[in-house]
């Protein structure tokens, strides 16, 4: 039994993805159960996760829960981020100049570079011994 006024969009960033359940209300911020700052800890996570809702003026109009797994709490920040600049523009499709313009609506396609064999890490090698 979904509410018809609320708006589900996911967003991932590194090993981290985040789903968030948007609804217009007072500005209440919920992550795996607790509140945003709680969760996140550092105030410049907090800023980066929000950064949607207050680039849009949306800080005190909407309410969202989100769900984090995987990764740390830098990459979950910046999927929160991606997660709420997505369900916004579902909110209100007008958004999407401002957001995209920002960088909001791109997938940060950097991850972690594999361990390669015949080497100690992904592009260091063993050392080399000449002798």
């Amino acid at each position: 039994m979904a509410e018809s006024n609320v708006i589900v969009a996911v967003g991932r960033r590194k090993e981290a993805v985040v789903r968030v359940r948007m609804k217009p209300g007072s500005g209440k911020r919920v992550v795996n159960g607790r509140a945003l700052l709680e969760y996140f800890m550092r105030p410049v996570l907090v800023t980066l996760g929000e950064k949607p809702l207050f680039l849009t003026n949306m800080m005190d109009k909407v309410d969202f829960t989100a769900n984090c797994k995987g990764g740390g709490l830098s990459g979950q920040a910046g999927a929160l981020s991606m997660g709420l600049a997505r369900a916004l523009q579902k909110m209100d499709p007008g958004l999407r100049a401002m957001l995209g313009t920002e960088g909001l609506l791109t997938r940060d396609s950097r991850m972690k570079e594999r361990k390669k064999y015949g080497q100690a890490g992904a592009r260091k090698r063993f050392q080399f011994s000449k002798r």
